[in-house]
């Protein structure tokens, strides 16, 4: 588990439970943007190619937009930093590496 320093994720309840769940612990370092930058990067595409696109109603609308957009980012969307391949591809090609290495 990776999160911040705040004092919600340094509580020894909040330790507790990931002790006992059998978690590592990880906690970034004050302003270490870097640890966020991809989900950053992620939630700034969905809002720009989704979110702000749509007439969103009510929260249920909101989930299945965010869900299907999900699907399409990681099944067929390519990206750049992949080789122009979906990250479907290349997670399964990495597999497939691994397995004949």
């Amino acid at each position: 588990m990776n999160t911040a320093q705040s004092s919600q994720f340094t509580g020894s309840a909040w330790i507790k439970t990931l002790t006992e769940a059998g978690e590592r612990i990880s906690m970034d370092g004050r302003g270490r943007y870097l640890n966020n930058i991809f989900i950053e990067r992620l939630r700034r595409s969905l809002k720009q190619e989704v979110i702000y696109l749509e007439e969103i109603s009510n929260s249920f609308q909101a989930r299945r937009v965010a869900k299907n957009w999900m699907a399409f980012y990681n099944t067929e969307r390519p990206h750049s930093a992949l080789d122009r391949r979906t990250p479907d591809d290349a997670y399964w090609e990495g597999l497939e590496e691994q397995k004949a290495a």
